[in-house]
């Protein structure tokens, strides 16, 4: 198939999605399809919301906006509370949706929008946090920090420091620079899936603290988080966060599949069995690189593997089932814990096990989200 051919393709199957989904039952939510429970307030739909609003801006067709704005309307109230929304969970996932709100403010100046901005930042403010100030990632996580919840959180913050605050973003720098003190490999370059404050979590390393792997997907998370916090963020402010994202970006490039140029679910050990070249994370690679280079913070040959991932993505996991477009190999969903499930140790074995997927908005959001920087270039 042709670029053209493909990008038709993907405008149909974007569509597909979006006609045949509602607030109350969303196709790309796999997990929830599987639960058969009720669409609610999550990062799941947060992301592919962030993406269409990212098509909208790119292509100017209005579906896209007007689709996002009924989504969240019918989830916010008039007041700014957050219909199905719990606080007591103290869950980062929660927030990310909510980065939304700032563009469909922008837009149409309706205060639920803003109330309801100011009312996740309260979510965040009553955040529980480590000794060194990063917020738990929920609160059945206690003073454990994932690179999950340095996306789903951190843009959010920036976002309504920059629209609604005095610009101070030190406590999202300090964040970040947690991260990068403690969950970076010194010998590959590439970051922990978890990190508890306390070392006391079964899953973690008594001494560093540290989850046992690299799990591809929180580092899709991480790098996603870290460019677009650069472009959110002043220039001024920016410049430890473009540090450590070109680091990052250099670190990962000796980890991609030469014929593909995606990454594999557990990114350091292609040989283990059953071990596979994942999409949701190679797509926020890729994403991040193109954008990268576009902003100008990486060189022009990032721009060039973010386009051989994307095209490699498109080759080899976009297929056809009658009419219908399908995107596979979508990892569903990976954690640590909680003290209840051991399952969920970090191993190797473990990221393997989970359940491979298509369509899910973990895999499909990041893929239109680099969609778009492709057609910017």
């Amino acid at each position: 198939m042709s670029n053209n051919g493909t990008y038709a393709a993907l405008d149909q199957y974007v569509h597909r999605l979006i006609t045949e989904s509602s607030p109350s039952h969303t196709i790309w939510n796999v997990e929830k399809l599987r639960q058969g429970v009720p669409t609610n307030w999550n990062y799941i739909d947060g992301c592919m919301m962030t993406a269409l609003l990212s098509l909208y801006e790119i292509t100017g067709e209005q579906r896209y906006f007007d689709f996002v704005e009924s989504f969240i309307d019918a989830f916010v109230n008039e007041d700014g509370s957050i219909r199905t929304y719990k606080s007591e969970g103290h869950a980062l996932d929660d927030i990310n949706e909510g980065r939304v709100l700032f563009a469909l403010y922008a837009a149409t100046c309706k205060e639920k929008y803003r109330k309801a901005a100011d009312f996740l930042r309260a979510e965040l403010d009553a955040q529980p946090r480590t000794e060194e100030g990063s917020w738990w990632h929920k609160q059945i996580y206690p003073n454990q920090v994932w690179l999950d919840g340095i996306y789903m959180a951190q843009p959010f913050a920036a976002l309504y420091e920059k629209t609604f605050g005095a610009g101070d973003y030190s406590d999202i720098l300090r964040q970040v620079g947690v991260v990068r003190q403690h969950m970076r490999d010194a010998k590959t370059g590439l970051y922990y899936h978890g990190y508890d404050a306390s070392r006391s979590a079964f899953w973690c390393d008594q001494d560093t603290g540290l989850s046992q792997n690299f799990w591809l997907r929180a580092i899709g998370w991480f790098s996603v988080a870290l460019i677009d916090l650069c472009e959110i963020l002043p220039e001024q402010d920016s410049v430890p966060l473009k540090e450590v994202f070109s680091q990052l970006m250099r670190d990962l490039l000796p980890f991609a599949d030469e014929e593909t140029g995606m990454y594999f679910q557990v990114v350091d050990h292609p040989e283990a069995e059953g071990n596979y070249l994942e999409t949701s994370g190679s797509s926020m690679i890729a994403y991040s690189m193109l954008k990268g280079a576009r902003l100008g913070i990486l060189e022009p040959l990032f721009a060039e593997q973010g386009q051989k991932t994307f095209d490699g993505i498109v080759r080899t996991n976009l297929s056809f089932t009658g009419e219908e477009l399908n995107l596979n190999h979508i990892c569903l969903v990976a954690g640590l814990g909680p003290e209840k499930d051991h399952r969920r140790d970090g191993s190797i074995a473990y990221y393997l096990s989970e359940p491979i997927v298509q369509n899910d908005a973990k895999g499909v959001a990041p893929l239109l989200m680099c969609y778009t920087e492709i057609k910017r270039r």
